[in-house]
């Protein structure tokens, strides 16, 4: 049987069993916090913060997942393939980041930065303030990536909720990342070339063999001097500038959404996003619901509910 298995903070655990209400089961096995069916796949969440996804598809749905939590490998996969450390000196190297925003999000864009950043712009990137985006305000991060594109060689690729909901069926959100990642890095070295950078860092969202896997099949694989780490903000600021670079671009598409709806198109995926998600329904359906949402999403069904249109 397929699975996937998280490590998850509690406040996480919280808001998973809040995504899953409409899901759960009646029981929760010894040490459960609870217990859910989704489709084919069984969510079950522990006490401890691991969560344990198992049947067809459960790549898939521990995918919305990821980005706030950490991957812990089958007992098959050897477990230092995880954050295997960084060559001494790396933060200091001239280096392509990359990264991505919206995978778990409800509305909005999926968005893959990949940013190139000599080792002598470093010090300007300290000035202008780059650091870990989620440690600056919506504000702050669009004056910030303003500046930042206007010098910095980056691809930025902006999968839009329709285009996404046309890819997902055939795709997993895993392995989309993974090819929109490795197409921003090509197109990064493109640009800079004949210079190459001294290496380039991915901001892990899978083990490296599964991301490696998710590309093979792609006409120009991205795989000399790659290294992957979660949280790859704190070891090079070119992750870091990719990361507040993506944060804008996907803020502008909500704002872009926002116009074209004429209501508040909001991030996440709590509970206010159901109600917004279920007058975009009330108004068109499924077919308007997608130009604004992922639909594969557990709000779809919430927001089926809610405005009684199941």
């Amino acid at each position: 049987m397929a699975n996937e298995v998280l490590l998850v903070s509690k406040e996480t655990l919280n808001d998973m069993k809040q995504h899953y209400t409409t899901y759960l089961k009646p029981s929760t096995p010894p040490g459960g916090l609870f217990a859910a069916k989704k489709g084919a796949v069984n969510i079950t969440a522990y006490n401890s913060g691991k969560v344990l996804f198992q049947g067809a598809g459960s790549d898939r749905e521990a995918a919305v997942w990821q980005k706030k939590a950490t991957i812990v490998p089958a007992k098959n996969k050897p477990s230092s393939s995880i954050n295997i450390p960084l060559p001494k000196g790396f933060s200091s190297w001239s280096v392509i980041g990359s990264d991505e925003v919206g995978t778990g999000s409800y509305f909005g864009p999926l968005t893959v930065v990949a940013a190139y950043v000599d080792q002598s712009q470093l010090g300007l990137l300290k000035e202008l303030g780059v650091r870990d985006s989620k440690e600056m305000k919506d504000p702050e991060i669009i004056r910030v990536a303003k500046y930042l594109i206007t010098f910095l060689p980056h691809s930025l690729l902006n999968v839009m909720p329709e285009k996404y909901n046309a890819i997902q069926p055939t795709m997993t959100q895993g392995k989309m990342k993974a090819v929109l990642h490795n197409q921003a890095l090509g197109h990064v070295l493109t640009k800079i070339s004949p210079q190459k950078p001294d290496g380039i860092l991915i901001d892990q969202f899978e083990l490296p063999a599964t991301y490696f896997k998710h590309i093979s099949d792609q006409p120009n694989q991205i795989k000399e001097s790659v290294y992957f780490q979660t949280k790859g903000e704190g070891h090079h600021l070119a992750v870091a500038a990719a990361s507040i670079i993506a944060r804008y671009a996907f803020l502008k598409g909500l704002d872009e959404l926002t116009a074209k709806a004429g209501l508040k198109i909001p991030s996440g995926a709590g509970s206010n996003v159901d109600l917004i998600a279920a007058k975009l329904l009330k108004k068109g359906g499924l077919p308007l619901l997608g130009k604004y949402a992922k639909l594969h999403f557990a709000n779809t069904e919430k927001a089926k509910k809610i405005s009684g249109l199941r």
